[in-house]
């Protein structure tokens, strides 16, 4: 574009009759003062311009722009040209080549650009753990993985990252399993995956139905899935209650899972598993709320018979007490 701001040319204004009360006339005039003040400093007089007609006409004549006539074809004077290539008229103009939407948009697409995961990079990541015979990584490239993701494997986060990449079976990830849920996390570095549980496991804290899904999860992750395994062991379910309940631990947790080890229950339907959520949120911490006519699994009505039990037996014992420490006095 060079100099040229051809462009940006400002409309000539019209010719009033009485332009020494306007006030944007007066603006141009004082404009045109000052340029000429400064010019004259710095090259001296200027010399009288003739023009085509044959008069001679000082600048100083040009301070008020009514003067233009038919003698010129209604064309503004020369010095007009200096007026609007002057330095303080073109500074209030917007910078060309760049506006702040193209710039903005910009951005906002090199950064959509950055969060999105590589496939790439996960597929690479992937066999840095794979076993070395199988396109899977098995209990040893898990182990590293949790290592260098310096995390325990028996760590609540692990079963979040799991349930994120929703694994089939404990202690192994396929590769479309590894690439696939990554991916959807919106991670393909080690580094990625760190920063994002975090924020996962916040998630889970306040948000129910998240929980409620991990929850789930958790039932069929702790299934031997290639020996057709449908009920969950008593002490793998044991085990995956005190994991998934890292966060949102119910009040009566402790008691229930004590009562499954005195009582030697053999194995946890998905039934039971599933309800014991709902009766962990809706029966209260003494187990006042508990009604036997609803349709809880028989196993609830043995737990909470059990501890009405232990209760009584308590309230026995205090009364017992306090029986002979009255005899006594």
């Amino acid at each position: 574009m060079g100099n040229c701001f051809s462009c940006f040319k400002v409309p000539i204004p019209p010719v009033t009759t009485n332009q020494s009360t306007s006030p944007d006339y007066k603006d141009e005039t004082m404009e045109l003062r000052g340029l000429c003040s400064n010019t004259c400093q710095q090259t001296g007089p200027l010399v009288p311009e003739t023009h085509i007609n044959g008069n001679r006409k000082s600048l100083a004549t040009l301070s008020a722009f009514n003067n233009v006539g038919s003698d010129n074809c209604g064309s503004m004077p020369n010095v007009q040209n200096n007026l609007r290539s002057s330095r303080g008229f073109y500074a209030r103009l917007p910078p060309l080549g760049r506006s702040g939407t193209s710039s903005g948009f910009n951005v906002t697409v090199e950064s959509k650009q950055q969060r999105e995961p590589s496939e790439n990079k996960l597929n690479i990541l992937f066999d840095q753990y794979k076993d070395s015979h199988e396109d899977v990584i098995l209990a040893d490239g898990i182990e590293r993985f949790c290592n260098d993701l310096q995390l325990s494997p028996d760590e609540f986060k692990v079963l979040v990252l799991a349930w994120k990449l929703n694994a089939e079976q404990m202690c192994q990830f396929t590769r479309q399993e590894f690439v696939t849920g990554l991916k959807a996390m919106k991670v393909d570095s080690i580094h990625a995956i760190q920063m994002k549980l975090p924020e996962i496991v916040q998630e889970l804290t306040v948000n129910s139905d998240l929980f409620k899904d991990l929850y789930r999860f958790t039932f069929q992750f702790g299934l031997d899935v290639n020996s057709g395994q449908r009920i969950l062991p008593a002490d793998m379910a044991i085990v995956l209650w005190k994991l998934v309940f890292t966060i949102r631990e119910p009040p009566l947790l402790s008691r229930w899972l004590k009562f499954l080890e005195c009582h030697h229950v053999r194995g946890i339907p998905r039934d039971t598993w599933n309800m014991f959520l709902n009766f962990a949120e809706s029966i209260g911490d003494d187990l006042g709320a508990y009604d036997d006519a609803e349709a809880w699994p028989s196993l609830f009505d043995d737990f909470v018979e059990y501890e009405n039990d232990q209760m009584n037996q308590n309230i026995s014992k205090d009364d017992i007490m306090k029986d002979a420490s009255m005899n006594k006095i």
